[in-house]
């Protein structure tokens, strides 16, 4: 496929994606003070009880302008297939000054990737406080089945929050013991740092969220899932093969560092797919995402 006709089927895709209307939440809850750290809940649609309980982090790029409300059609329709769904918000980053020959570019402002440690601090709080939430919110759910997924910086995250008991000594966010996860399904995730800071994803979002190249090194080993490995929970991860937002080689170099740290993690290639189709109820690659979290919840 040609760049000009990859990239129109990258436009179609994400105006298919966005295009569904918000689906309200049936409960919300907080989880914190902050206005960002709140979860979203749908409950499974056919009323029935016991269900897995699917905690989804969105993505964006971690930048603020990109919050849950574009995946509250993905919630609704994984709550059409059963599942109890928590749906994760979370502090994402805010503008940075256009920058020019060193000088600022009056009444210009890009968006920057995360806040550290913000963002960090708000996904681990959630995933802390999520079995009680869900079971107050969601008393149908249940609690002892939960798979994480994300899409894109989301993926990433899901990933993240379920190898917080490899982080390093002393960091904030390490558990003393794997988390209770049925498992982590990620969607074309930002799941290597090093090949996504090459290709430079997201227009340099990896560098933007770990502060540049001072920190890179260090904030990237309590960061990076391409070296929180092995994690010892179920993995799979599903990627269109004509993704150009987070090219196909993100996901592989992080299949293959799985396998060198003697880990295996699923890879589910998506023939003529791109980014957006894995989070729309409109596209049959969605279906597939379900059928993926189903192997691991039920």
């Amino acid at each position: 496929m040609s760049d000009s006709a990859a990239r129109d089927q990258d436009v179609a895709e994400m105006e298919s994606a966005l295009a569904h209307p918000e689906v309200a939440p049936d409960r919300s809850a907080a989880y914190g003070d902050h206005p960002d750290q709140v979860v979203d809940f749908y409950a499974p649609r056919d009323g029935r009880t016991g269900a897995p309980l699917v905690v989804l982090l969105h993505g964006g790029a971690w930048r603020a302008p990109y919050d849950r409300a574009h995946v509250s059609p993905f919630a609704d329709f994984l709550a059409r297939r059963g599942f109890a769904v928590a749906s994760v918000e979370y502090r994402r980053g805010g503008d940075i000054p256009q920058q020019r020959g060193g000088n600022t570019r009056p009444g210009g402002a890009d968006p920057v990737a995360g806040r550290w440690p913000e963002t960090f601090d708000d996904v681990a709080a959630a995933m802390d406080a999520m079995p009680a939430l869900a079971g107050r919110e969601l008393p149908g759910a249940d609690v002892r089945r939960i798979v994480v997924t994300g899409h894109s910086a989301g993926g990433h995250l899901a990933l993240w929050a379920a190898a917080r008991h490899v982080l390093p000594e002393g960091s904030p966010w390490r558990l003393p013991a794997p988390p209770p996860l049925r498992g982590v399904v990620a969607l074309a995730p930002i799941a290597d740092f090093t090949v996504a800071a090459e290709l430079e994803v997201c227009g340099g979002a990896v560098g933007q969220l770990l502060g540049g190249q001072a920190d890179f090194e260090v904030r990237a080993a309590q960061a990076d899932p391409g070296v929180l490995l092995p994690t010892g929970i179920a993995t799979a991860i599903v990627q269109g093969v004509e993704d150009i937002v987070v090219p196909q080689a993100v996901s592989e170099a992080y299949v293959d560092a799985a396998a060198r740290s003697g880990e295996m993690v699923g890879l589910t290639l998506l023939g003529g797919v791109g980014h957006f189709p894995l989070i729309d109820p409109a596209a049959d690659a969605c279906a597939v995402v379900a059928e993926e979290i189903t192997q691991l919840a039920w």
